[in-house]
């Protein structure tokens, strides 16, 4: 097996702390578009909210753990698609039901519980589901992270800016019109300015090795899609909450991964090749499949479903 952990994203405490500050940044912008009633929507769709919750924390980590099993990875790789599975669901998500006509009401709130959720659920579920991969233990316990360390690290950098988002929204209204679009657009570019920077400076080893992870993060997300589409079928939703299901998922908060991976992961390069790959892929395999949907639910004239009224 090549070493993939060869490959090193040299970042220095001040340059880390930019990439932290850029990624809180990043869920302000996702904050504006909460409200409180995204919470108390989960009372209209119990049992498509819990099932989509069961697909997401469950089904998909069992997954990522078999389908490792199977593949039998590099054992950084291996902990790279613990981490994206451990992670919340990607904000793009919301447009993506949008777009495909499915249950964009449903997206939202499945997106803001299991966001404010991760400040626990992703270091426990990381540090569960990565127990079961015994491959992996050298490099947890030669690294040993804190999961303390970890919480502390996702309240700075999602809670804090959820908490601000998510009030200026509800105390200035009229200013979060003004201000949202420009927020997430002026996030998204110094994020991914960011990360580029840090990946062309490592451009040759990366060339080299991202056969390694290729086709295996390209399953992983494609399975995961279908898992939850599937599974909320088995269960006789209607399309629309499939496709929401389908889609948070499918879309993991790869940002947050990476953020994760280079404060407390720094040295193994396969992890953070699977985080920075599955980051771009996924918005190529979401919207691919939502203009899919889109086009199938125009050539049966399908209604469009019930959705959010705030549009991405």
């Amino acid at each position: 097996m090549e070493n993939i952990d060869a490959i090193r994203i040299h970042l220095s405490q001040d340059n880390l702390s930019i990439l932290n500050l850029c990624l809180a940044f990043i869920m302000f912008g996702v904050a504006l578009d909460m409200r409180i009633s995204d919470f108390k929507r989960i009372a209209e769709y119990p049992r498509a909210v819990a099932i989509g919750l069961t697909s997401q924390l469950l089904l998909l980590p069992l997954f990522t753990v078999a389908l490792i099993k199977v593949w039998g990875p590099y054992p950084s790789i291996a902990l790279g698609l613990i981490m994206i599975a451990a992670c919340p669901g990607g904000n793009i998500s919301n447009f993506a039901v949008h777009l495909g006509r499915g249950n964009a009401a449903l997206s939202v709130t499945m997106t803001s519980v299991v966001t404010l959720g991760a400040i626990v659920l992703t270091p426990l579920s990381f540090a569960l589901w990565s127990r079961l991969v015994p491959e992996t233990r050298p490099l947890l316990r030669e690294i040993s992270v804190d999961a303390l360390s970890m919480v502390r690290i996702i309240v700075q950098l999602i809670l804090i800016p959820l908490v601000i988002g998510m009030l200026t929204n509800y105390r200035f209204p009229a200013l979060t019109r003004r201000i949202r679009r420009t927020v997430r657009s002026l996030s998204i570019v110094l994020f991914m300015a960011f990360i580029i920077f840090a990946i062309v400076s490592n451009l040759d080893n990366i060339v080299k090795y991202l056969h390694l992870v290729f086709l295996l993060v390209i399953v992983h997300n494609l399975g995961a899609l279908a898992i939850g589409y599937y599974f909320a079928k088995g269960a006789r939703l209607p399309v629309g909450d499939c496709k929401a299901i389908s889609m948070e998922t499918g879309i993991q908060n790869a940002g947050l991964g990476l953020i994760l991976i280079f404060n407390f992961f720094g040295n193994l390069g396969g992890m953070m090749l699977v985080a920075a790959f599955w980051g771009v892929w996924d918005l190529v395999s979401s919207f691919a499949l939502a203009v899919y949907w889109n086009r199938k639910a125009s050539s049966t004239q399908t209604p469009l479903s019930t959705i959010s009224e705030r549009q991405p």
